[in-house]
């Protein structure tokens, strides 16, 4: 009977030991520290009071005069030339296809351009 009483007592203590440690063994939450993971921030939502940033015109390459053809990137007055001298264009990238200008003078312009057609 002692070592039952023994083994029960000593049991007890455990437990109750292992209870009241639990909480202080236990995960805590770290505080928000500077961290050097590489995860990307998380992306901002976008300002609704924000007005869109409005279009640029497009500017015709059937129509447009030298100066027009001028202002765009990596156009000079050679280039305004042969776009001129080349119409009409079904699609702006007629330009490349008929070789008017580089492709990479192309990728420059391409956002800023349209072919309109006569109707």
């Amino acid at each position: 009977m002692r070592h039952f009483t023994l083994s029960s007592l000593l049991a007890t203590a455990l437990t109750i030991g292992l209870m009241t440690a639990t909480p202080s063994m236990a995960q805590t939450a770290q505080p928000a520290t500077k961290s050097d993971s590489k995860m990307a921030p998380a992306p901002k939502a976008p300002e609704s009071k924000m007005a869109p940033a409005p279009k640029a015109e497009l500017l015709d390459i059937n129509s447009a005069t030298a100066d027009q053809l001028e202002a765009l990137a990596g156009i000079g007055k050679a280039y305004s030339a042969k776009i001129i001298a080349g119409r009409p264009y079904k699609g702006k990238d007629d330009l490349v296809h008929k070789n008017i200008v580089p492709q990479a003078t192309y990728d420059k312009i391409k956002d800023h351009v349209i072919a309109k057609q006569k109707s």
